[in-house]
This record gives structure tokens, sequence and C-alpha cells, in this order.
């Protein structure tokens, strides 16, 4: 039995709860975007160091572990397309050879960096390499500095990706009318199906990420 969701518009529905509970009871969507755990642990969250807020991000442990092989095999039993984001990390958990790829554009290329200077997904449904290629550092979004981290692109998650890159990622689709994102964080993929004006559905496991992912989709358009 599908639990009732957390929030629900007509357009976007979340649940809050495991997604391997919740996946089975949904039927198959067109396409599955999503960005699961890459297992870093409390290790990523102190290469992180501070947010756009300067606060530090506390150690979660969602980011422990890998989703199992149960989960990846009902995420793609339940989606006709699939972009997943991290696949350098899930080995043969990973069905697809098509990559998509994030240039994050960071300052000092080249240099001892915190973080990957970009992000790697697989996608069914092309066997090519294509580059979005958008600055991502802290509070540097695209062309501009989020002085304030407010609006749709706050960064409100350790490991969130700009809202730009899932607009990107799911225009690449045409095909897709309706979206899944069972690791919906703090509601990226679904801030970027609504204003593309795709239906979506995203689960998330913490609460307080429902919350912030409900209250992302009632802010205005941000202008990109």
């Amino acid at each position: 039995m599908l639990n009732k969701p957390y929030y629900d518009d007509g357009q976007i529905t979340i649940y809050h709860g495991d997604c391997r509970e919740i996946l089975p009871s949904l039927g198959p969507v067109d396409l599955l975007l999503t960005d699961p755990p890459y297992g870093l642990g409390l290790d990523m969250v102190l290469k992180h160091g501070t947010n756009a807020n300067g606060s530090i991000h506390q150690a979660s442990a969602w980011n422990n572990t890998i989703p199992s092989q149960l989960c990846f095999d009902l995420m793609y039993d339940q989606s006709n397309a699939q972009i997943i984001w991290g696949c350098n990390y899930f080995g043969g958990s990973i069905r697809d050879v098509g990559r998509m790829v994030h240039d994050k554009q960071l300052a000092i290329a080249g240099t001892a960096l915190r973080w990957s200077e970009a992000d790697i997904a697989s996608c069914s449904f092309q066997r090519r390499i294509t580059m979005f290629r958008y600055r991502w550092n802290g509070n540097v979004q695209g062309k501009t500095i989020n002085w304030k981290n407010e609006g749709p692109d706050a960064r409100q998650h350790p490991t969130q990706k700009p809202l730009a890159l899932m607009m990107w990622c799911i225009e690449q689709a045409p095909m897709s009318q309706t979206i899944l994102d069972p690791f919906m964080g703090s509601g990226t993929t679904l801030r970027a199906a609504k204003d593309l004006g795709r239906r979506a559905i995203g689960i998330e496991i913490e609460e307080r990420y429902c919350e912030i992912a409900v209250k992302r989709l009632a802010q205005q358009v941000l202008a990109l």
C-alpha cells in the first residue's frame, strides 16, 4: 500500500519514506533522474567544509553507504529511461554506457581541490558523452554569486546539484513527461520539473529535506 503523500499539488508529489518501500507501489515513469548517496560518509562532510551561510554541514547516516542492488533494480524497473548521477561510485549496479558530465568550472582547476572538478551521470537513452558547463562552487552559481544564499538555487543540502543542471537533464529527454527522483534531497529535480512544466515524483527519507523541498517549490521561478 502506497504511503499518503507528504505533499501533492497535482503536478509535483513528494513521499516521505524509504524509497525501497515506496518504489514498488509506483507505476513506471518516463524518466528516473536522481543523485543517490555516494557512500562517502563523514569524510565527505569534512572535506566540504562550510556552506554559503558559514555553517558546517553535519554528518548524516544517509551518505554512509551507497544504495543496495535491490534499490537499483527497483529504480530501473520503475522507469523507462534513466539519468543517474555519481555513476562512477556504483560499479556493476549501473546498466548504461551513455554519459553526461557536469563540468563545475572550479576557480583553480588542476590544484589541490576539495571536490571533484566534474560529476558524471549514466544515461540510458544515448551512448555518447554530453557536457554541461556550469560554475558550481559554494555560493558561486553560473555567472552570478548568490551572496545571501537565497532563491530556488540556495544551497541547502551538502550534495545539492544546480537547478540549471537538472533542467538541462530533463531537456535532453523531451519524451519524458513524468520524472522520478527517489533520492530527492532538497528537491532540485522537482523544482526543475516544475519550471519546465513536467510532472514529478520525489521520495526522501529525511523529513527536514521534504520540508525544504516544499518551500523551494513555492518560490518564484529563478532567472538562470
